[in-house]
């Protein structure tokens, strides 16, 4: 019985044992390190990390119980000034509840320069530590290294300790600089069953072992007169030891229209999720998404706070009386909750201080506003359920388990699909979300448990349509008029560059950005009537958008609008390229050319398709009499492309930036 009972409050047990795949101590740092003077595989390296190993461990505190412990050892390599931010290091830590608060410690924490021949070490004081907190569930421990030259080699230490085990810590192989050698090894006892997932392109050399371990633990009873007796007890089990090995590491490099370069980063993911001791029945943990969908569902924090209506009851009455149809209904109730519940920008799906008090305080977090949206448009007679979503700075949900997700959103069942909304944004409208909930796929959960997974990439094309008047003096001087439409996506960032600076700022910032044109008569339309297209008109005068040169005058017919830059030239490609949505960029066209000149040269006509209907350039121009009319258009069909098409793609973009450079060249008469 005291073997169950010992098991009974553990999660998870790891027993630490010595890695033996590479000899690698702290403060054996070598002159030839010092002396290195760029990287053997990458001469353009900042920075590279030498060594990172990482073990965890089960360790037994005598005031907290069992803790799992994860120490991290690295050694970094600065070759340029540009490397200098590796000298800034921070961890993240839980600190929501005193149960599972995390501490994080920094240890063996050394510059080494090599000076005159000799190696010199300077240690961290204490006045280059720091603990800033996050928000209200996380902090960071950060140390800030001393002495760090070009050529130094800075070494750090830091273990987490967590009391609340069941995810193991991820591990990423790869960084944004080479790693020459990460290692990172694990120590499983039988009764536990761990989902492993690798992520990325790379793959580390993995072996495994299985030994037998004990463990020895000490219980004490008081008996009837006060008497306190101790006993020991022995508990023998097979461990498994995995262990992970990746050299030679290349660094991982942004590359254009990228999610989140952690989500093909190599690394490593291990969740909890089977638990079988002796003589008790199985128990399993999220092994596959229905079964994370249901645990999440049934969260005090999140599934109860559904079922809560009294605290919006006579205000939804009010607000929907004489209304009808779903789709209004869908309007008016989301309108609502934005102008009633301002966001805290705290993400999550479960909830802080719960739907009613965030209705009360007219302030509440992510799970708070679009679950109370979800419980309003329930109590309206529609259709509507919760959707777990992770957010584009958390990742791609790829593998099973509860921390995949760091959001809700919510979801309306109509005839003709699904419509999916979130009030935390001022600029969301029916199925335009805010981009950072564009990541591939979230999961729907259901009254009754069940789920489904649910493509939050949208489908409907967001339109930017120009109408560009403009004439063109002898001298070379443009003046002229621009009338931009925006729709859903386009228009929803319009609305937030509006709104994120004064007119004047932000009017300063359209004439940098336009080869330094003089904006005059601004105006815009619809700037708060969300549902309909934004529109902004304004005047411009221009000396540097055409070139005169030997009494002929050069001009790009676009002008400011021009793509000058492919944004993909990289030979081959191993992330997708993702857009966030379709779209489609219009231009309409009309040049007046300036009296006693003539028309010498314009670009020929051109149409571009790409293949699997992924998208078409157009590109038509016709001249009469002193006046030139174009129409052009660029349009991409799907939100992402894969790799398989990225070639594909990057010679499209090649030939239309070709076309859209072209010159028209005037030449007097």
């Amino acid at each position: 019985m005291k073997f169950i009972k010992f098991f009974s409050f553990l999660s998870l047990l790891f027993i630490l044992s010595k890695t033996t795949a590479q000899e690698f101590k702290l403060g054996r740092v070598s002159i030839a390190e010092l002396e290195e003077k760029k990287h053997p595989r990458d001469s353009s390296a900042a920075a590279a990390i030498l060594y990172k190993k990482g073990k965890s461990s089960i360790e037994y505190d005598t005031n907290d119980g069992f803790i799992l412990v994860t120490q991290v050892d690295t050694r970094v390599k600065i070759y340029k000034k540009e490397g200098y931010d590796w000298a800034n290091q921070n961890v993240s830590y839980y600190i929501g509840s005193n149960e599972s608060r995390e501490k994080v410690d920094f240890s063996n924490v050394n510059t080494f320069n090599l000076v005159n021949g000799k190696i010199e070490k300077t240690k961290l004081k204490s006045d280059g530590v720091f603990n800033e907190e996050v928000d209200k569930y996380y902090a960071r421990k950060k140390i800030t290294m001393p002495n760090v030259k070009e050529g130094s080699v800075l070494e750090y230490s830091y273990t987490v300790r967590t009391p609340t085990i069941g995810m193991m810590k991820g591990w990423a192989f790869q960084s944004s600089i080479p790693v020459n050698y990460s290692e990172y090894t694990t120590y499983i006892p039988e009764y536990y069953t761990f989902n492993a997932r690798q992520k990325g392109y790379i793959f580390p050399k993995v072996t495994t072992e299985t030994r037998s371990r004990s463990i020895l633990f000490t219980s004490k009873e008081r008996g009837l007169n006060s008497h306190t007796t101790f006993s020991t007890d022995t508990v023998d089990y097979l461990e498994t030891q995995t262990t992970y090995i990746a050299e030679n590491l290349p660094a991982m490099k942004e590359e254009s229209y990228v999610n989140n370069i952690d989500n093909y980063t190599a690394s490593l993911e291990q969740e909890l999720s089977m638990v079988k001791y002796p003589n008790s029945p199985m128990k399993t943990f999220s092994t596959d998404w229905n079964s994370v969908a249901r645990t999440i569902y049934e969260y005090e924090d999140f599934g109860p706070e559904l079922n809560k209506t009294g605290y919006f009851e006579d205000d939804l009455k009010a607000l929907l009386a004489g209304v009808t149809t779903p789709e209004e209904k869908i309007v008016l109730i989301l309108n609502h909750v934005k102008s009633n519940v301002k966001w805290n920008k705290y993400h999550g799906y479960s909830c802080d201080k719960g739907v009613r008090k965030a209705y009360q305080e007219k302030s509440g977090n992510i799970a708070e506003i679009n679950l109370m949206l979800t419980a309003m448009l329930r109590y309206s007679g529609l259709t509507a359920n919760p959707v777990l979503v992770s957010t584009r700075s958390n990742g791609v949900a790829f593998f099973p388990n509860r921390t995949a997700y760091n959001y809700v959103i919510t979801a309306v069942e109509t005839e003709n699909g699904y419509i999916l909304l979130d009030a935390s944004d001022r600029f969301s409208v029916p199925n335009v979300l805010p981009f950072r909930t564009l990541n591939w796929y979230g999961r729907l959960i259901r009254k009754d448990g069940t789920s489904e997974q649910i493509d939050l990439m949208p489908k409907k094309t967001s339109n930017d349509i120009v109408f560009l008047t403009y004439s063109i003096d002898p001298e070379g001087k443009v003046t002229g008029q621009t009338r931009r439409q925006c729709t859903d996506y386009n228009a929803m960032i319009t609305r937030e560059n509006i709104f994120s600076t004064k007119e004047d700022e932000y009017l300063e910032k359209l004439e940098n950005q336009n080869n330094k044109i003089e904006i005059s008569d601004y105006a815009k339309t619809n700037e708060k009537e969300i549902l309909k297209p934004i529109i902004e008109t304004y005047s411009f005068t221009g000396n540097n958008l055409s070139e005169v040169i030997g009494g002929k005058i050069y001009v790009s017919p676009m002008l400011f609008f021009t793509n000058e830059k492919n944004p993909f030239n990289q030979e081959t490609r191993e992330y997708p390229v993702d857009f966030g949505f379709p779209f489609m960029d219009k231009y309409n066209i009309t040049i007046k050319i300036p009296d006693g000149f003539a028309v010498e040269t314009i670009p020929t006509p051109a149409v571009i398709n790409m293949e699997d209907n992924l998208g078409s350039f157009k590109f038509n121009i016709a001249a009469n009499e002193n006046t030139l009319q174009m129409t052009i258009s660029h349009q991409i069909n799907n939100a992402i492309v894969s790799t398989q098409q990225y070639e594909m793609l990057k010679e499209y973009y090649k030939a239309m930036i070709a076309k859209e450079s072209e010159k028209i060249v005037l030449k007097r008469i």
